[in-house]
Parts: C-alpha cells; structure tokens; sequence
C-alpha cells in the first residue's frame, strides 16, 4: 500500500486517478482548491484538503504527509487563458508546481507523477502520430509552462535524485469532464445535444486531435507510477506519450458523438480561436513496450460519456 496525494483529484481526470489507487489498495489524500474541481467527485475513501497548489498549506501537506507518490494533476489547462493572461498561467502551472516539487525534495517522496501534454508542447510537429522526442515548439503560453513543467522535473531528477515520470496527454474525455469550459469539447457537445442546441465549432472543423477515453488514461498513471526508470540523460527519457495515435476531426467527432447519442446533428461555424493547432496526435510506441495500449474505441467512449452526462445533467 502507497499513501499518494492527487492534485486536482476533485477534477475531471485527478477524481478517476483518485478513485483507482483506491481501488487498489492505496491511501489517497485529494489536494484541490474546487475552482474547477467538485468536491462531489471526491471518493469517500480519500482524504480531502481544499487548498491552491500555490498556497504555503500545500508545501506543509507534503512536508509532514510521507507520501510515497504525488500525482500531480492540479494545472490551468484551458489554452485560451494562457493566451489572455498568460502570467496567471505561469503563476498556477510553474510556480504551483515549484511549491510542490520543493516541499517533495524536502521530504522524500519517492515518485512524482506529472502531467504534461502532448497535444501542446510540440506545436504543429512535421511527423505525426508525433513520439516524444519530436521539436517541442509550444505555440501557446500554456504549451510553454507544461513544457517548462518538465524541464523543472528534469532539473530536480539529475540535481536531487527526485524520481518522477511525465505523461503527455492526448484530449482526453470520458465522464466527469467539465462542459462549462474550453478545453472539454466531448463534454460541451454532448450537453448541447442534450439540450437540442446547435454545435459550435470553431474553424472549418477539419482540425485533428487524438481523443483518448479516461479510463485508458487512468491505466497509464497507474502503470508509470509503478514503473522503475533508469537514470535521465535526456529530458524524454521520463516522458510519455498518452493517446491512441488516431486523428479525428472536430467535424468527424461531432457526427461520430450525435450517432452514439441518438441525436441529430446541427452545427453552426465560427471563427478559429489563436493559439490553437490545427493537427495533433500522438505516437505511444514508447508506453505500449510497457505493456498498456488504449482499450475504448472512439464510438463506445463517446456513447458512455454522453450517457453519464444525460444523468448528471441540470
């Protein structure tokens, strides 16, 4: 048995995390600040603290918590901020996690789980489905701090020894996801087919992203929190890519989330937002030699979501 603390674990993915290590056997303290987060998604077996990841209460939580694992899943992640405010962004996504990663050299905790994105950090790569060790060329402030994220963990593995490992995420959906916000399309369509209103989409719909279920998400976080790693040489060495290698165009998952749902389909066009890519998906060669791969076909992850949204909605 681990003693693990999640960050954001009152969030969409941390909350699915949270309820796994659970389910495993672990002792689970969830660390959120319930800006995004619900404090209805917290299992009852974990402990729950509200703090900011910022806050001097979330150092002392690691300094006397002897935890064995933080998975670190607390982040702005919605593009749009970043480009507006990108010192906000910088504010949560670098000095949060510094806040956190000082208190973890301090106290030993023996593996750091954290969460980057693949869809951000190599721009818009030449190869695709992209593997880690493509260019990084973020074209958005929030790319730029995941980014920056890893370096830090970089810098704290070859200075002071601090195991951690880096996931970079595809979009990931599945239920819980957000749908008052940018970054949960799934989410956000889905409860307007709900609701019988037309699609937004953004652009001509053609651009590509990597959808992943959460639940192939949570194997992966859990694989890598077990897995032992040789010594970094290099900033890819801990970091892994989490997708399905699959694109799928906006316009493609709306038709692909209307027939799962039962609904008809209307979309109405709108201008495409700055900052966002065109073409992402990511190559998970290097995570499947470990023995995990993504289970959930397109189709039956949409219809779950969609479903578990139909129950949970207003």
């Amino acid at each position: 048995m681990a003693r693990v603390l999640v960050t954001g674990g009152a969030g969409f993915i941390g909350s699915h995390l949270a309820d796994a290590y659970l389910q495993r056997g672990d002792e689970v303290v969830v660390l959120d600040n319930l800006v995004h987060g619900r404090r209805e998604n917290v299992p009852s077996g974990a402990e729950f603290v509200e703090l900011d990841i910022r806050d001097p209460g979330a150092a002392e939580l690691i300094r006397s918590g002897r935890f064995d694992v933080i998975n670190h899943h607390a982040a702005q992640m919605d593009v749009r901020v970043s480009v507006n405010d990108p010192r906000f962004d910088a504010s949560v996504n670098l000095d949060g996690l510094l806040n956190l990663l000082e208190a973890a050299r301090e106290s030993g905790v023996g593996k750091f789980v954290f969460v980057s994105s693949g869809g951000v950090v190599y721009g818009e790569p030449e190869v695709r489905p992209t593997p880690e060790k493509a260019p990084k060329q973020p074209e958005s402030p929030y790319g730029v701090t995941k980014l920056g994220g890893e370096y830090y963990l970089y810098y704290y593995h070859r200075v002071h020894g601090l195991d951690y490992v880096a996931l970079r995420y595809s979009n990931v959906y599945g239920p819980r996801q957000d749908p008052h916000g940018e970054a949960g399309v799934v989410a956000i369509f889905s409860t307007r087919l709900l609701r019988g209103e037309p699609l937004t989409i953004f652009g001509d719909g053609e651009q590509t992203r990597d959808y992943v279920y959460v639940g192939d998400v949570v194997a992966a976080n859990l694989l890598l929190t077990d897995l032992s790693l040789p010594r970094s040489t290099a900033l890819d060495d801990r970091a892994f890519n989490v997708g399905t290698g699959i694109e799928t165009s906006v316009n493609e998952l709306a038709r692909t989330l209307a027939d799962a749902a039962g609904c008809p389909l209307d979309v109405r066009y709108a201008s495409a937002r700055p900052g966002e890519l065109l073409h992402s998906s990511l190559n998970t060669d290097k995570l499947r030699r470990h023995g995990w791969a993504p289970r959930t076909p397109l189709h039956e992850g949409l219809g779950a979501t969609f479903q578990w949204i139909a129950e949970h909605s207003d």
